[in-house]
């Protein structure tokens, strides 16, 4: 196949698909036409009251969101303070530990005596 037979190919492909949205948009514009515009504008208005419904909701949810973001800030606040808490009974804990075992060490050896 030479060039100019692939592009009139090609030419005649995009025509029919052209052809084919053009009826298409026929067919919708009579429908609008032969229709109730009433009915159509009501259906718009319907459309436009729940996207703005939708739109409400979705701020909504962003705010509950975004407080939970805070919280979560202040979470992990709470969070490094009660590492530092424990790390503070864990180092006191371990002192205590060798307290008591200076403690019993020094009584065995009073015993001992």
């Amino acid at each position: 196949m030479s060039f100019a037979t692939i592009a009139n190919l090609l030419t005649m492909a995009l025509c029919i698909a052209v052809l084919v949205q053009s009826q298409r948009v026929k067919r919708a514009l009579d429908t609008i036409r032969h229709g109730d515009l009433g009915q159509v504008v009501t259906a718009l208005d319907q459309s436009t009251v729940q996207a703005r419904i939708v739109l409400s909701e979705l701020k909504g949810t962003l705010a509950v969101g975004s407080g939970q973001a805070a919280a979560a800030a202040d979470a992990r606040g709470v969070l490094d303070e009660l590492r530092v808490m424990i790390d503070i009974a864990d180092a006191s804990a371990e002192r205590l530990v060798a307290a008591a075992s200076a403690n019993r060490a020094v009584d065995l050896s009073e015993d001992a005596l």
